[in-house]
């Protein structure tokens, strides 16, 4: 769970940080009208103002990528550990600068009024807003918010909180997360994407995943190789099992060439590697050319994620 500091400092600065961003992609004319919002929605009373000009951003700003350098995302993940806005849009930062313009002296009126945000959002405002939560103040009241985002039928909000996204990972219970690991898969989204999946990788979901694989395995549909990912630290012998048939035989219409071996038997090499028990290492093994590529650091997770991308 999350552990380090976020404090009001570090909301201004991330302000600073978004205006900045925002300097080289909007004009004038519209940095002034969105300036003046942020003014008006920090001194008033009354909510309206904010709805519009939440509502109203992309006519100001377009929707162009914020194309943000190594330098930009070093400094965001400087003031909120972990945040990479890699793939923000102008529109979003600017509607990230609307919410944390919010007055928030009354927590229960914050909370109130971020809700009521959210409920009357389109796809578009959501996707912003989801990905703004870990930016966002008293983020553990917003757990639930978080676990209705997990639950969306529409994709583009699913990923906005799971991938890329640092506040599930710190925030999350592990019944969350668990859930959210498991949506993933089941809507195609990359697991390599959510951040911080090795470490809170736990039992319950090993067991979950390998129940989920024998699903899609009776239905003769593929099985993503990086579900493998979650199975290792925690592979029991019946879980070894299931490694043993995947690297004697992928499945046939999931398997993706790679080298001698395909991506699924790789997957799985790296699993038994993770695993303590030694019947893992002794399956190993038996596949002395994985075992050799793992030892050697030439195949790993990242390097799997590497070769499907490319």
């Amino acid at each position: 769970m999350y552990s380090a500091t976020y404090l009001e400092k570090d909301i201004f600065d991330v302000v600073d940080l978004l205006h900045c961003w925002l300097k080289r992609h909007v004009i004038q004319e519209s940095l002034s009208w969105l300036e003046q919002k942020i003014e008006q929605i920090g001194n008033s009373a009354n909510p309206q103002v904010f709805f519009t000009a939440f509502s109203a951003v992309p006519r100001y700003t377009g929707k162009d990528d914020l194309k943000l350098t190594s330098e930009d995302l070093k400094a965001a993940s400087t003031i909120r550990r972990d945040w990479s806005p890699s793939h923000w849009s102008v529109d979003q930062a600017a509607r990230a600068l609307l919410v944390l313009a919010l007055p928030h002296r009354n927590a229960e009126k914050y909370l109130r009024m971020l809700e009521q945000v959210f409920i009357t959002a389109d796809v578009g405002e959501l996707v912003a807003l989801y990905q703004a939560l870990p930016l966002l103040r008293y983020p553990k009241q917003l757990r639930g918010r978080a676990a209705e985002g997990v639950r969306s039928n529409m994709t583009a909000v699913f990923n906005a909180i799971a991938l890329r996204n640092p506040y599930p990972k710190d925030f999350l219970d592990n019944l969350a997360w668990n859930q959210l690991v498991l949506k993933a898969l089941f809507v195609g989204s990359p697991l390599h994407l959510i951040q911080g999946f090795d470490q809170r990788v736990n039992p319950e979901l090993a067991r979950m995943l390998v129940d989920y694989a024998h699903e899609r395995d009776r239905a003769n549909r593929p099985i993503s190789y990086e579900l493998w990912r979650g199975v290792g630290k925690f592979a029991d012998t019946g879980m070894l099992a299931d490694l043993e048939r995947v690297l004697a035989q992928p499945h046939p219409q999931s398997t993706v060439s790679l080298g001698k071996s395909s991506i699924e038997q790789a997957a799985a090499a790296l699993a038994c590697a993770e695993c303590p028990l030694p019947e893992a290492q002794k399956l190993l093994s038996n596949y002395p050319d994985l075992q050799a590529e793992i030892h050697a650091g030439s195949l790993s997770w990242n390097s799997l994620v590497y070769n499907i991308n490319n």
